[in-house]
């Protein structure tokens, strides 16, 4: 049964045609006047609209207009009654918003039959919504575990992230990987994997208690959380949640060198102010943070609080260019440096700087360019890298430079170039 507003300035069609929609099985709604039936709108959501042209005030078109862009982009059928039957007039129309056009007399068989086909379009739109909602949905879940997959939280994580800055308020991220899962998969089988993940999922949503806290399934065994409004110690709080809500899972894991059952290791990132800061350096710096619980023992959380000033390593044989170096940067960066390419590149795979300066001659103990292992590591192969000096021959291309003896505007313009893309 629809709701069918009548809009008939005229008193005796009104009745005639109200006594039509009742006895179609339908409910009607009755206006006199373009303007009353406006006003009725706003406080009855209606079905279709049977619409008179030639009205006092509003004719049935300027109404008819007004309601399309009320609307939006919600349609209900509207049908135009009238007694003008030129071409002009269905060109109106049409353009006015209407989808049928009838030239009174009506008959009770015509205008039922109508109804009839305009409520069959109405179910169709209905369905077809219903259909768009649940592929929406499910475009935007994981298949597997029903969270949000990877895109859809980003862009779900990003509106919080919008909102922090408005608000001024701190904001904070975990990385979840599962331990020793692809030993799990290989000794379970691939649908106990699966059913673990599941169970893992479920573990970490008993932890998660307000609708704007965000899941996600990054990947594989990875998982990523947004809480939204978190310090340091709130972090603290649930990644603690998380470890044990998973251990009393007691999903067993025979082959783990870990635990005798499925773990996980956890890594947080708080970030107290969003200014200079962006969503992409919070899920960085919490996935620096797992990299550190995965290679501390596994079975753990370790949590860090983003700072405003972004991460560098100083990679360079020579302590004199070295110390150069780090006095003209000191004030703006947090700097690590290292002597020797295997130090530099075991600091870089820990931290996961921001940017690594380096010599472009600079090699580990079997000759291999540091800035040739840091491109082809996939932890490190993003991180911007700045020579100091001039590259070799086959990396002229590749990196820029800042020539030596070093100048301080020149080191700062091109490292603060590099950070900002």
């Amino acid at each position: 049964m629809m709701k069918i507003l009548l809009v008939e300035d005229s008193a005796t069609l009104r009745h005639a045609m109200s006594q039509y929609i009742t006895d179609a099985g339908h409910t009607p709604l009755v206006a006199e006047s373009g303007e009353q039936a406006l006003q009725l709108l706003e406080d009855n959501p209606v079905d279709m609209i049977i619409m008179d042209v030639e009205m006092p005030g509003l004719n049935g078109f300027e109404t008819t207009a007004l309601i399309r862009e009320w609307l939006g982009d919600h349609w209900i059928p509207i049908i135009f009654v009238t007694g003008m039957s030129e071409d002009e007039d269905y060109r109106q129309g049409i353009e006015a918003g209407g989808d049928d056009y009838l030239i009174k007399p009506v008959s009770k068989m015509i205008i039922t039959a109508k109804i009839r086909a305009m409520e069959r379009i109405s179910e169709m739109r209905d369905q077809l919504n219903a259909l768009n909602s649940e592929l929406e949905a499910i475009s935007q879940l994981d298949s597997l575990t029903q969270i949000y997959n990877r895109r859809t939280f980003n862009e779900q994580a990003q509106k919080q992230w919008l909102l922090a800055s408005r608000q001024a308020t701190c904001i904070s991220a975990l990385m979840i990987d599962v331990d020793h899962f692809k030993l799990y998969n290989d000794h379970y089988g691939h649908p106990a994997g699966d059913a673990c993940l599941v169970a893992i999922t479920d573990a970490i949503k008993s932890c998660l208690h307000r609708p704007y806290d965000l899941l996600g399934r990054y990947g594989g065994e990875e998982f990523v959380v947004l809480l939204p409004d978190t310090d340091k110690a709130g972090i603290a709080r649930v990644s603690e949640c998380i470890k044990l809500s998973i251990a009393n899972k007691s999903i067993l894991h025979e082959v783990s060198p870990t635990a005798e059952t499925v773990t996980v290791s956890v890594g947080g990132a708080c970030c107290p102010q969003t200014s200079g800061h962006s969503l992409e350096g919070l899920i960085k710096a919490a996935d620096r943070a797992l990299y550190r619980a995965k290679h501390s023992g596994r079975n753990q959380y370790n949590i860090d609080e983003m700072t405003a000033h972004r991460t560098v390593v100083i990679a360079h044989p020579d302590v004199e260019i070295q110390q150069q170096a780090s006095q003209q940067l000191q004030q703006y960066y947090n700097l690590v440096t290292a002597e020797t390419a295997d130090e530099a590149l075991e600091l870089s795979l820990t931290i996961r700087p921001d940017l690594i300066i380096l010599s472009p001659a600079m090699a580990d103990h079997h000759g291999r360019l540091l800035s040739n292992r840091l491109s082809t590591t996939k932890r490190t192969s993003t991180t911007a890298q700045l020579f100091l000096g001039q590259p070799q021959a086959d990396t002229t291309d590749v990196q820029p430079c800042v020539t030596l003896p070093l100048n301080q505007d020149d080191l700062l313009r091109m490292a603060s170039q590099l950070l900002s893309i």
